[in-house]
């Protein structure tokens, strides 16, 4: 049962992970909205600035919330798992089948509905400024669903080491 720990850690660390990755592509979307800012040339250039700007920081939050949430659980579950691993088990299992169903709601449900949604938007509304926003968002979208398919990967993983930790 002392491996179980392992994983949790393990899966810990991976949230983390993506925390950086997500502050990264945050970096790198800031820089392209900086780019259009200053040199873009056209209408359409130059609108994207502003839904990238907002893009940026909102990534930047997402990463850190992740971040803040994610790394104290590294020691927090050694701490927890010495106090009482089958407890532990036991609220991890309730955690992860928690966020699982959150996962399928938001990402698997709601954000490709919202991508549809942007993509007739980005059809139907012929304005520069209009089409950079409904854009960027789509962009936006489609990055979280990566990411978080990537968190639901790993939480099923992890949701099947708790069970056979429980179930020994």
């Amino acid at each position: 049962m002392m491996e179980i720990i392992d994983y949790s850690i393990e899966w810990a660390r991976g949230e983390v992970f993506s925390s950086k990755v997500i502050a990264l592509i945050s970096v790198f979307v800031l820089l392209c909205a900086a780019g259009f800012y200053f040199w873009g040339k056209t209408a359409m250039a130059r609108a994207y600035w502003m839904p990238l700007a907002v893009s940026g920081v909102f990534l930047i939050v997402v990463a850190g919330g992740l971040y803040f949430a994610n790394h104290p659980r590294i020691t927090d579950f050694q701490e927890q798992y010495k106090v009482n691993a089958e407890l532990f088990v036991k609220s991890e299992l309730e955690r992860t089948a928690k966020s699982d169903r959150d996962l399928d709601n938001i990402v698997y449900m709601i954000l490709p509905i919202l991508v549809i949604v942007l993509a007739i938007g980005a059809i139907v509304l012929t304005g520069v400024n209009w089409r950079a926003w409904l854009i960027t968002m789509m962009l936006l979208c489609s990055f979280l669903m990566i990411v978080d398919s990537n968190t639901k990967a790993r939480n099923a993983a992890y949701r099947t080491h708790l069970i056979s930790a429980q179930n020994p």
